[in-house]
Order: C-alpha cells, then sequence, then structure tokens
C-alpha cells in the first residue's frame, strides 16, 4: 500500500486576523459554538499540513468601541475595554484549539499572566517553530490602534508571508456586492489600485505597515468550508493584494 503524500503548503508561516464580529455567527452578540468550532477546524486542517499559525481576534462581539461618542465615554478608556473583550475571545478560542487536538498559546499585550502569557516576540516565534498555535491578544497594547493594525504589526514581527483577512465576503469587489448587483470581485488587485480606489481592505495604519513591509494581504470568507487550507495550498480563493 502506497503512503498518502502530504501537499506542501505555499506558505510556511501566515496570520490569520479574526473579526469578533466573526466569532457571532448569526447571533446579536458573544460567541456561537458551532461557529467557533468551524473556524477551529479550518485552522488545524492548515497545522496539518505543517503551517506555522499566528492569530489576531477582535472584539466586536462582546465590545464594540466605535460608537462611544453616544455614551460619553473616553475613547482611550472604550480602547483598552475592547482590548480585555479580546482577551475574552483569544481564550475562548484556545480552549476550543485544545479541546480538537491543536496545542494553542495566548499572548496578550496587557500584562494578566493568570490567563495569557506576556507579549514575547522572542517566545511567540518559538511557539510556532514548536507547530503550537499562538493567538496575540489585546491588539498592540495602546489605545487608537485597531486590531487590523495589530495582525500588520504581528505579521511583520514574526516574519509571516502572508495576513489572511477572514471576512464574510468572498473577497474585495469593485462596489458592494449587496448595493451594486454589476459588482466584480478582484482575484488579485496592488496595494496602489486598492488605495487610489478607496478599497476597504483594513484600516489605513493597518494597510500602510503591510505596504510599507511588502506583506500581502488575503481577503478571504472564512465561513466557505476548506478557503484557508485553499489558499495555502495556492488555490484561487479570495482577493490577494500584493505590491
Amino acid at each position: 500500500m502506497s503512503e498518502t503524500v502530504q501537499p506542501t503548503p505555499k506558505y510556511k508561516r501566515i496570520l490569520l486576523k479574526l473579526s469578533g464580529e466573526a466569532l457571532m455567527g448569526d447571533d446579536a452578540f458573544g460567541i456561537n459554538r458551532t461557529v467557533l468550532q468551524g473556524m477551529v477546524e479550518e485552522i488545524k486542517s492548515v497545522v496539518e499540513l505543517g503551517v506555522e499559525v499566528g492569530i489576531v481576534v477582535g472584539g466586536g462581539n462582546i465590545f464594540r468601541g466605535v460608537a462611544l461618542g453616544a455614551t460619553g465615554m473616553d475613547r482611550a478608556t472604550g480602547d483598552y475595554m475592547g482590548m480585555l473583550a479580546t482577551v475574552m475571545n483569544a481564550m475562548a478560542l484556545q480552549d476550543c484549539c485544545r479541546n480538537m487536538g491543536v496545542e494553542a498559546r495566548v499572548q496578550s499585550a496587557l500584562n494578566m499572566e493568570q490567563v495569557a502569557e506576556p507579549y514575547i516576540r522572542g517566545k511567540a516565534l518559538r511557539h510556532l517553530r514548536l507547530g503550537r498555535v499562538v493567538i496575540f491578544a489585546a491588539g498592540t497594547g495602546n489605545p487608537f490602534m485597531t486590531t487590523d493594525t495589530t495582525a500588520a504589526l504581528r505579521g511583520a514581527e514574526i516574519g509571516a508571508e502572508l495576513v489572511l483577512k477572514a471576512t464574510k465576503v468572498d473577497g474585495i469587489y469593485t462596489a458592494d456586492p449587496k448595493l451594486d448587483p454589476t459588482a466584480t470581485m478582484f482575484d488579485e488587485i496592488t496595494f496602489d489600485k486598492a488605495l487610489h480606489g478607496n478599497l476597504k481592505v483594513m484600516d489605513a495604519t493597518a494597510f500602510a505597515l503591510c505596504r510599507e513591509q511588502k506583506l500581502p494581504i488575503q481577503v478571504f470568507n472564512i465561513n466557505r468550508k476548506g478557503a484557508l487550507r485553499r489558499i495555502l495550498l495556492g488555490e484561487k480563493e479570495g482577493t490577494l493584494v500584493h505590491s
């Protein structure tokens, strides 16, 4: 009997950006367990290929810090609350990974050593080399910085070859496909064209950092089963933003 040949991934190390909203599924808030398990199955499928995976998770499903003006809350205070929400999501993601046989570590940009390791780049790199998923929580540890910016920053710091932005749409379109039925999806696009076309790939700071570091961004639909694995095997999926 011949042995099954393991396919060779196109990328060795990646940074996956998961929004908090993606963890809600169709719920109004919180974490949908079925959705969470589905995401971990996707992550496990690429870990089994030998891909080293870092993850940045948002906190919008628990705390949405954008509309703080209505509450009169100080923006910095709201951002710190949002960071705490990302830690809760990271812990849930780590727990689900472990339950499904994937080794994972949470590293937090805010010190809370009872629940997460502090973010230390060298330690994160060691975890990745040992095949552990590293979940980066609490954003950059600074207010006024989004988790998109964190994804670009951590991606650059760990030497990721690709930043994957998981969304609920299939990729980047010429216009909002819900509003414009003639909108078409890009298979790939340059940073310059995305910028000049005002295509909202990531926030401006994150986009500028990826562009400067020549770190490509893949925008894809996390709800499409097998999408993450297909991207890492070099198959057509989503939209690639590159130099």
